[in-house]
């Protein structure tokens, strides 16, 4: 590989930035100051630039809180982006795996795996995706039947069998929280599958989506990287 494009999928900097930076000698390479930005690397080699240490990964993973507000894109030019939330220093590929509503918060993995991507987001391969949500209205044990048994939603949506349970229920402010677990993530889907019972979603957050498990650290808008067990189990076939 470039080594001007070792150091810009490391998110060091553009390659412009770096074709500079490299003529100047600001890159050693197992010792050598190289001054080519053609010049060939591989990841087993000590590669520094301006004296620190820069490792290839050919794929990076971060967990995301996306916050409320914050669009399911990788850029826009009028919008903040779930990709302008990662602030350390990023490659030029990242991407959302999949997507969250703009106003629904919760679990959003960004990564540059596009395998692994189409794996978690193919609808042969049911992936469970789970929900909190605070709901205008009383969930019934026939409304749970419904769910369970698949949603007629409207004329171009039956939802497939999904999981919902009572958390808390209010009859006072006639509320109440629920978990919801689906395998599909159509356009505002469980929103449209309340409305169809009757209700209204007024708060939903993903917490978990394939085995993968929001970190309750992290506050909606922080993010960190994935760890080596999380990355393997995202990977096994039990997803």
């Amino acid at each position: 590989m470039r080594l001007d494009k070792y150091l810009a999928d490391m998110g060091i900097g553009t390659r412009s930035e770096l074709k500079k930076g490299i003529r100047k000698g600001n890159v050693t390479v197992d010792g050598s100051i190289i001054k080519d930005p053609g010049f060939q690397v591989t990841d087993t080699m000590s590669v520094l630039y301006c004296g620190k240490p820069v490792q290839y990964e050919t794929y990076s993973y971060y967990m995301l809180n996306k916050p409320a507000g914050v669009i399911s894109a990788t850029e826009d030019q009028t919008q903040k982006t779930v990709i302008d939330l990662i602030t350390e220093n990023k490659r030029s590929d990242l991407f959302p795996v999949g997507r969250l509503d703009k106003d629904t918060e919760g679990l959003l993995l960004i990564t540059n795996d596009g395998p692994l991507a189409h794996k978690l987001l193919s609808p042969k391969h049911h992936v469970n995706k789970a929900y909190y949500a605070r709901i205008n209205g009383i969930v019934s044990n026939q409304d749970i039947k419904a769910f369970q048994d698949g949603l007629k939603v409207d004329e171009s949506l039956t939802a497939m069998p999904a999981d919902l349970t009572v958390l808390h229920a209010d009859p006072d402010t006639h509320t109440c929280e629920v978990e919801i677990t689906i395998q599909e993530g159509k356009f505002h889907q469980i929103k449209r599958m309340f409305q169809a019972i009757g209700m209204e979603v007024s708060y939903l957050k993903r917490i978990k989506f394939g085995n993968l498990i929001l970190d309750p650290a992290l506050s909606p808008g922080e993010y960190r990287r994935l760890t080596d067990n999380e990355i393997n189990t995202l990977h096994t076939h039990n997803i």
